[in-house]
C-alpha cells in the first residue's frame, strides 16, 4: 500500500515526519495533528513575540523626569507659598513636562507653549477631564456644573444652553446697555471720591461693578449695594468660596483623608455654597416661579430663559444645574475680570508713561473723558495691548483648571499614568525667557505689531485656556474688562495714596485659585 510522506529535517540530517498519508485513504490523522500543531505553535510564538515587544516598548517609555519624592509626602515640600513660581524653577531644570508626587497623586507640570499646545490641542479629548478639588464636592456641586463636568452629553448641553443664552454675541450685544449703565454707576463714584479727595479700592469697586453686572443679566436685579460697605455680605461670600477652593488641601494629595477633612475646608465650601444657593439663588427661582404664576409679563433676563427651558426640556436641565451655572458665574466671572482690571491698573500706575501714552489714544479716537464703549475697543490698539500685557504678566488663573487623565496617554515619548493630575502653568508659560524677549518687564509694544490674541489660537498666551475646555466666559471678559479700564483712564488721572511713590507700589501676588493682588491697589482719581 502506497504511502506518501513529508519531512523536515534538522541540522543534524534527522527527519521527522510533518505529514503522511495513505494514497488508498487509509488513517493519516497523524500527520495532520503533526502539522496543525506546528501552525498553532507558530502562531502562539508570534503572538508572545508581539505581545512581549509591545510590553517592552511600553516599558521603555517612562514618566517625565523630576525631582526625587521624599516617602510619604512625595514633593510637597517643594510647591512653597507660591507654586506656580516654584514650579516654574524647577522646570529650569527638569524641562517643561515634569512629574511631581504630590502626596499620593502623581502630577504633570506643563510650563512650555510647545507642551500646553499638545495638551490642549493635539490631543486635547485625552485631556479634557477634570480634576475635582475636594472642596467641590460640597452639595454635590461637581455634578452639576459645566465648569467641572467630564465631557459627556450632559456637558454639552450646558455648555450650548449657557453659550445661547448669555454667551453669545447676539445675546451680549442685547445685554451691552447694562454693562454701559454699571460703568456709569463705577465713573460716578469715582467722581464722587475725587471731589471729596478720597482713595478708591480698584478692586473692591470693580467686583461689585462686575457683581452687579451678572446680577442685572441673569436677575434683572442688583444683589449688592454698588458702593457701600454696609452690604457685603454677598461679596464676603462669594470670596469665601474662591478662598477656599484655591487653598491647597491635604484632602486633594491624600484622598485617603477625604472623610476626615482635616483642614475643614470641603466643611467650610458647604457653609458657603448653602449659604448662597439658600439666600439667594433658591429665593430668585421661587420668586420667579411665583412671578410666572401670577401675572403674564415676562422677563428677559438670563433665568427666565433657563426656567422656560426647564418646563419644556426638563431632562436637558434642571434647578440643581441653573444654581451650579449661576455658582461658577459668580465666582469665576467676578474674581477673575477683577483681579485683571486691578493689575492692569497698577502696571500702569506704576509706569506712568504707559498711562500717558494709552491716554493719548483714548482722547484722540473717542474724545477726552467719554465712556469707552464696546464697538470703540477695535479702533484703539494701544490699550488692548496694555491688556494683553496684563493677561502675560498677571494671568488670572495661574494653573489653568487642572486636568485628569482616565487612561495611560503617551505624550511626548513619555507616558501619563492614568489618574495623573495635569497641570498647566500659564504663569510659566508668559514668562517663558525662550519665546519672550525681557519677559519681567512690562512692555505693552511688545504685542503693537504682533497678531496674537488671547482665543486660545496662540498657546504662548493662554489665560484663559484653550480648547473645548476654554473658558466660556472669555467673550464676556473681553467686553467688559476693555471697557471698564479704557473709562478709567480717559475719565480720570490716578495716583496713589499718601504720597508713595509708583516705583514703590507693592506687585507681590497672592496665590489663590485667581492670582491677585496681595495687597489691595488704593489710588486717587483726579478727572482729566
Amino acid at each position: 500500500m502506497d504511502t506518501s510522506s513529508y519531512f523536515i529535517t534538522d541540522r543534524r540530517g534527522n527527519k521527522s515526519i510533518l505529514l503522511s498519508f495513505k494514497v488508498e485513504g487509509k488513517r493519516w490523522e497523524r500527520g495532520i495533528m503533526d502539522y496543525y500543531t506546528l501552525v498553532l505553535g507558530s502562531i502562539f510564538a508570534l503572538s508572545f513575540l508581539y505581545i512581549l515587544a509591545k510590553i517592552l516598548r511600553k516599558a521603555s517609555k517612562k514618566l517625565p523626569p523630576g525631582p526625587k519624592p521624599w516617602p510619604i509626602i512625595g514633593n510637597l515640600h517643594l510647591l512653597g507659598q507660591k507654586p506656580h513660581i516654584s514650579l516654574a524653577n524647577l522646570a529650569k531644570i527638569y524641562g517643561p513636562i515634569m512629574s511631581l508626587k504630590l502626596g499620593q497623586i502623581t502630577t504633570i507640570v506643563i510650563s512650555s507653549s510647545t507642551m500646553a499646545k499638545q495638551v490642549l490641542k493635539n490631543q486635547d479629548q485625552l485631556f479634557s477631564t477634570r480634576f475635582i478639588p475636594n472642596a467641590l464636592k460640597a452639595h454635590n456641586h461637581y455634578k452639576f456644573s459645566v465648569a467641572w463636568l467630564p465631557v459627556c452629553p450632559q456637558w454639552r448641553t450646558l455648555r450650548r444652553i449657557l453659550n445661547t443664552n448669555l454667551l453669545s454675541a447676539n445675546r451680549l450685544d442685547s445685554n451691552q446697555h447694562l454693562r454701559s449703565q454699571k460703568l456709569k454707576e463705577l465713573l460716578a463714584y469715582c467722581v464722587k471720591c475725587s471731589q471729596e479727595d478720597e482713595v478708591v479700592d480698584i478692586g473692591q469697586v470693580a467686583f461689585k461693578t462686575n457683581l452687579n453686572l451678572l446680577s442685572n443679566t441673569l436677575f434683572s436685579k442688583d444683589l449688592a449695594d454698588p458702593f457701600s460697605d454696609s452690604k457685603v455680605e454677598l461679596k464676603d461670600v462669594i470670596w469665601g468660596i474662591m478662598v477656599e477652593i484655591g487653598k491647597p488641601n491635604l484632602v486633594d494629595f491624600f484622598p485617603i483623608l477625604e472623610k476626615i477633612d482635616p483642614q475643614g475646608i470641603r466643611r467650610r465650601a458647604t457653609f458657603y455654597f448653602g449659604k448662597l444657593i439658600k439666600l439667594y439663588f433658591d429665593g430668585l427661582i421661587n420668586e420667579r416661579l411665583w412671578e410666572k404664576s401670577r401675572f403674564s409679563s415676562v422677563k428677559t433676563d438670563v433665568l427666565e430663559d433657563f426656567l422656560n427651558i426647564t418646563e419644556e426640556n426638563p431632562h436637558e436641565i434642571n434647578h440643581n444645574h441653573i444654581k451650579s451655572m449661576f455658582l461658577d458665574l459668580f465666582g469665576a466671572g467676578t474674581d477673575t475680570t477683577t483681579s485683571t482690571l486691578e493689575w492692569a491698573m497698577a502696571e500702569i500706575i506704576r509706569q506712568p508713561e504707559i498711562m500717558k501714552k494709552a491716554q493719548a489714544e483714548l482722547a484722540e479716537v473717542i474724545g477726552k473723558g467719554k465712556i469707552v464703549e464696546e464697538a470703540d475697543v477695535s479702533q484703539l490698539p494701544y490699550l488692548q495691548c496694555v491688556i494683553k500685557e496684563t493677561l502675560r504678566m498677571h494671568p488670572p488663573v495661574p494653573f489653568l483648571v487642572p486636568r485628569k487623565v482616565e487612561q495611560d496617554v503617551e505624550l511626548c515619548d513619555y507616558i501619563i499614568p492614568k489618574g495623573s493630575q495635569v497641570l498647566i502653568n500659564a504663569w510659566a508659560i508668559g514668562r517663558d525667557s525662550t519665546f519672550w524677549e525681557d519677559p519681567l518687564v512690562f512692555k505693552p509694544e511688545r504685542f503693537w505689531s504682533s497678531n496674537m490674541d488671547m482665543r486660545g489660537q496662540d498657546f504662548e498666551l493662554i489665560p484663559f485656556g484653550a480648547g473645548r475646555r476654554i473658558c466660556p466666559g472669555l467673550p464676556l471678559a473681553l467686553r467688559m474688562v476693555p471697557v471698564m479700564f479704557g473709562s478709567l483712564l480717559n475719565s480720570f488721572n490716578w495716583k496713589l495714596e499718601a504720597g508713595i511713590a509708583p516705583t514703590d507700589l507693592d506687585m507681590e501676588g497672592k496665590f489663590g485659585i485667581t492670582l491677585a493682588k496681595a495687597h489691595p491697589l488704593r489710588a486717587i482719581p483726579s478727572p482729566i
